[in-house]
């Protein structure tokens, strides 16, 4: 075919262009590739993969690891109705199963096979639980991906330098150091629906939320005029990314971080606080 779609350069000859000599080291490399960007040879989004692939060989899961007290765990003696409310709530795919305390991993439980429970299928928690894989906080965030591919794992939970759990960490975690946000079946589906009540009676909220929007839904009278979002009300009044679990009380509403990573918050638990909530920043217990 000699279309001008034919005769267009492909990714690897437009890269081969631009890396025509060796590279002196990596900032020269990102250099290069961010003017590439500039030029249109590549587009944004390849460029800020491309970034993250590069930085992710320089990290350790203890960067981005889910800590120990933010852990949603199953406990193996509790009754399997808890356990499926638990579920439920917090809206995971796999759960570490401990025993007596966190330390104590028996396993990775996985909430599809509830299914053969409500079924009437014989059911034993403990035989459903698959083995639990464990890395050191030093581990590089590219070898463990390359361990998660080969073993078809998506979980590990992480150990400190004296065999205790600090904490776990997941594909999608590793993942989305390179390529962003990655949306799963429980993420919001629509760009309209950035507000939306679960069967708690609580709110699921986008972080991305308008200011304007979330005072209208929620009777609340927030000022825009230093944030757009309800997500950056948050990092304002916390001064800081805040961590996945961790809520602060305003103007009568308790607004939980529900899902955030070491680049941006993306979704919120919004409820009325109770009397004995304060206008505080809380850590998760």
């Amino acid at each position: 075919m000699d279309s001008s779609t034919g005769n267009r350069p492909t990714l690897f000859e437009r890269l081969s262009a631009i890396l025509s000599r060796e590279p002196e080291d990596r900032e020269d490399l990102l250099a290069r590739l961010r003017a590439a960007c500039d030029r249109n040879l590549i587009d944004a989004d390849a460029l800020t993969i491309m970034e993250g692939a590069l930085q992710m060989t320089d990290m350790q899961v203890r960067e981005i690891m889910i800590p120990r007290a933010q852990m949603d765990c199953i406990h193996i003696d509790d009754p399997i109705d808890r356990i499926a409310e638990f579920v439920v709530d917090t809206a995971h795919s796999r759960f570490p199963a401990v025993g007596e305390n966190k330390d104590d991993v028996l396993g990775i439980f996985l909430a599809k096979d509830l299914l053969r429970y409500y079924a009437g299928r014989e059911f034993d928690l403990r035989d459903m639980l698959r083995p639990a894989v464990f890395v050191p906080e030093s581990k590089r965030l590219n070898v463990l991906l390359r361990e998660f591919r080969v073993s078809r794992n998506h979980m590990a939970i992480v150990v400190d330098e004296y065999g205790g759990v600090a904490g776990l960490v997941t594909i999608e975690d590793v993942l989305e150091q390179i390529v962003g946000d990655i949306e799963d079946e429980y993420d919001f589906d629509e760009a309209g629906d950035s507000i939306r009540l679960d069967h708690n009676g609580r709110y699921r909220v986008k972080a991305t939320t308008e200011i304007a929007d979330f005072n209208e839904a929620f009777s609340t009278s927030f000022s825009d005029e230093e944030v757009d979002t309800v997500g950056g009300l948050v990092i304002r009044h916390l001064g800081r990314l805040p961590k996945r679990g961790e809520s602060i009380v305003l103007e009568g509403m308790k607004i939980q971080v529900m899902r955030a990573d070491s680049r941006r918050v993306h979704t919120l638990l919004v409820e009325p606080a109770r009397r004995h909530e304060t206008p505080e920043s809380s850590e998760p217990g």
